[in-house]
This record gives structure tokens, C-alpha cells and sequence, in this order.
């Protein structure tokens, strides 16, 4: 008697979950592989990632540095991206139809500039691999027996799986399923946000931005660089973003009240800032203090600090004391700021948290707490900034379930 073709479900149509079903049914046309979607199209967070441009992933090709953006997960990760990492995900487009782009910062975007393409594509590419996907089909249970798994739908019918891919995202619905099936869960937080910031030293700055600055929250170790915008309610920019993503817990943990010490001029050293300030007395002795200011910072800026560190208006550089110099000096190089709460971060979002990545083999994306159960992307605690990392390790997970769904691992 022949053996019966594999049953796989895929819970969730996103691009892990898309990317695993395309993987499994070309390794295994035999399999039978459906997509269950609640939505009414599929692969809404890539329709709208990168301004509706689709930052595919990124173009650091090396797991060694390729894991450093990602504040959960990245060691976890290290192996899987030597097996599809970048360079995979790329030349796995480019056959497909799609040719990247890298920009400046080493964002890739579909040369088209429309995150439409990239759907089309993943769409035509499980079309025409044979996957079943199903829109406006909400799962509601997952379930395990002797006899393989039982999928719930919302209208009261059962799918039975011999395989199941939980590659729904930050689902609170999905980690409840996974707790019954008996894995933990890390609980999820927000990731990636701007902080809201009521300070007198940053009223009327927005729109002001510095190239490199250093942030360090309270009670934490590590320090963030990158450039920082000023806005209408506190900071925002790349240091900001990679700060929420790595203090996510203890941001939470806090309410969104801690404090946020900023060095603007990370390359000087506090002694080398005080010199600097010395010089400037000397050299610039007729000028005032506020409207010369040495560091190179943005001129409303410079004003500010100068302001919250004591100087008068017409105050001149030869009449700046000691004490005024060394207030200044800790204004330039570790201000502290007070977090009050965060914004959100354009119309994406990513959670910190999710399955514990102990009970998961990251080989073949499977459960080792219960066999057949597989999971991929963001479902995962598994967390990256922003430039396309959450995409790539999503393609990554994807790829590696879809090859172990298939039987290929």
C-alpha cells in the first residue's frame, strides 16, 4: 500500500509562513500543504514594512556580525543564517523575479521601490509550487493526540495535520496554544519605539538631529550609537530605536520611566570635552558662550545645553567659571534625561518575546517539547532592529521549517 502524502498546516500567512510552505512543497510536491490565513490577504506586515517599499533584509552577509542586530535570538540564529542568510534570500528573489537594491545604509529594497512586488511574488511562488492558501480562515485551537494534530477553525470545523507550522507573529492567541502544547513562553513587550521625553532642554527642538550620539539607559550595561532626532515629543532615530530594542524588558518592566543618559559627542571622552571647553575660553574669550558653540552640534542645541548648564544669554566665554565649564561638560558628554513613556515607530511593530528558544531546534525549526510542532518568525523570541533583519531571520526560519516539513531534514 502506497504512503499516504504528508498533511502539513501552516498557521499563519505572513512571510515565514509563506517562505516555509514554498520550501516544503518544492522539496516534497507530494506533501499537502495549506496556508490558514485570518486576514483577507496575505502578508500584510510586508505590504506595509519600509514605507510600503519592503525592506527585504539586508545586505551584511556575515552570521558573525549579521546576529549583533538582533537583541534576542542572534546566537540562536548564527547557524541557520550560515545555512540561508542573506546571500540565499537574495539570489532566491533574483530567481524569482526579483532584483534587490542596497542602500546607504545596507537596506535592500526591491529595485521597484513597492513592497507589491514582493507579494506577488511569494503568492505566485506558492501558487505555482501547489500550496493551498487559505484567506479569512481564522485558527482558533491547535491540538495534539496519538493521531497527529487537530486545527480548530472559528466556524467550529477541524483540519487534521500530521505537521503543524505556528508562523503566526506576535499572536497572544498562538503562545496560548503553545503553552497547552507545553512550551514556555517568554512574555511579550513592545520593541523598536521613540521615547517620549518632557524635558525644558528639548522644547523647540524638533526637527533638530545629530549624526552620532552615545545612549545609555539606567540599570543597564550597554551602550547604543547612531544618529538621534529630536522630536515634538522627545527623541527618536536609530540610537533611540536600537535603546528600546535592547532595554525592551526593562522599559516595561519600569512603566517607561527611566533614565536615558545621552553623550553628544561619543568620540570625546570627559576630560576631552572639558579641554575643549578650555580652549574655547581662551580662544573665543569675546564671544558668547551660547552663540559659539565648539562641539559642532546643531546651533539650537548647543543653546540649550548651554542654557540648562547656567549660561546667561550675553554671558562671554572669559567670564565662564570652573563650575559653569564642568556643568557644561556633563551636559555634552552624559545629560540625563528622563523617559516618561514611547511612541510608536512608523506603522510597524515588533514584540519581544514568545516561544523559549531552548525548546525549539533550530536545525529544522522543530519542537523539542512535542515532535511535528514547528515554529518560524516573529512567533519566536526572536527579536531584530530595524533595516531588515526581522524579515531575514523570518526567511530564514521559514526556509529551514519548510525543508524539515518536507522531510528533507
Amino acid at each position: 500500500m502506497p504512503e499516504r502524502s504528508p498533511r502539513i498546516v501552516i498557521v499563519g500567512g505572513g512571510a515565514a509562513g509563506f517562505f516555509a510552505a514554498i520550501a516544503c512543497r518544492k522539496l516534497n510536491p507530494a506533501a499537502e500543504v495549506q496556508i490558514l490565513e485570518r486576514g483577507p490577504a496575505p502578508l500584510s506586515k510586508v505590504r506595509i514594512s519600509g514605507g510600503g517599499r519592503c525592506n527585504v533584509t539586508h545586505d551584511q552577509p556575515d552570521p558573525r556580525h549579521l546576529i549583533e542586530f538582533y537583541p534576542r535570538g542572534g546566537k540562536a540564529l548564527r547557524g541557520p543564517f550560515t545555512r540561508f542568510g542573506p546571500r540565499e534570500t537574495i539570489a532566491w528573489f533574483k530567481e524569482n523575479g526579483v532584483t534587490l537594491k542596497t542602500e546607504a545604509d545596507g537596506r535592500m529594497f526591491p529595485t521597484t521601490d513597492d513592497s507589491a512586488t514582493v507579494i506577488s511574488t511569494l503568492v505566485g511562488a506558492a501558487e505555482e509550487a501547489g500550496v493551498n492558501i487559505r484567506l479569512r480562515t481564522a485558527a482558533v485551537n491547535v491540538e495534539h493526540s496519538d493521531a497527529g494534530f487537530t486545527v480548530t477553525l472559528r466556524d467550529g470545523s477541524t483540519i487534521r495535520a500530521d505537521r503543524v507550522l505556528l508562523a503566526t507573529g506576535g499572536a497572544p492567541a498562538t503562545w496560548k496554544w503553545s503553552a497547552a502544547l507545553g512550551h514556555t513562553i517568554q512574555p511579550p513587550v513592545p520593541s523598536l519605539f521613540t521615547f517620549n521625553i518632557e524635558d525644558p532642554r528639548l522644547d523647540g527642538l524638533a526637527g533638530v538631529s545629530v549624526e552620532q550620539v552615545r545612549l545609555l539607559l539606567e540599570g543597564t550595561k550597554e551602550n547604543h550609537e547612531g544618529p538621534l532626532l529630536v522630536t515634538h515629543w522627545g527623541l527618536s532615530g536609530p540610537a533611540v530605536l536600537r535603546a528600546s530594542a535592547w532595554g525592551a524588558r526593562p522599559l516595561h518592566e519600569s512603566g517607561y520611566n527611566l533614565g536615558l543618559t545621552v553623550n553628544w559627542r561619543p568620540d570625546l571622552n570627559c576630560e576631552q570635552v572639558l579641554e575643549t571647553l578650555r580652549n574655547s575660553k581662551e580662544e573665543e574669550a569675546r564671544r558668547t558662550l551660547v552663540g559659539a558653540g565648539p562641539f559642532g552640534l546643531p546651533q539650537r542645541l548647543w543653546r540649550s545645553l548651554a542654557g540648562a548648564a547656567g549660561a546667561a544669554e550675553d554671558l562671554r566665554w572669559a567670564d565662564a567659571s570652573r563650575a559653569l565649564l564642568n556643568a557644561l561638560a556633563a551636559e555634552v558628554h552624559e545629560g540625563v534625561f528622563r523617559i516618561s513613556g514611547k511612541g510608536v515607530f512608523k506603522e510597524e511593530f515588533v514584540t519581544c518575546g514568545g516561544v523559549d528558544l531552548r525548546e525549539v531546534n533550530f536545525r529544522t525549526m522543530e519542537s523539542r517539547v512535542l515532535p511535528g510542532l514547528h515554529f518560524a518568525g516573529e512567533v519566536l523570541d526572536i527579536d531584530g532592529i530595524t533595516g531588515g533583519f526581522n524579515f531575514q531571520s523570518a526567511w530564514t526560519t521559514g526556509w529551514l521549517a519548510g525543508q524539515a516539513l518536507a522531510g528533507g531534514n
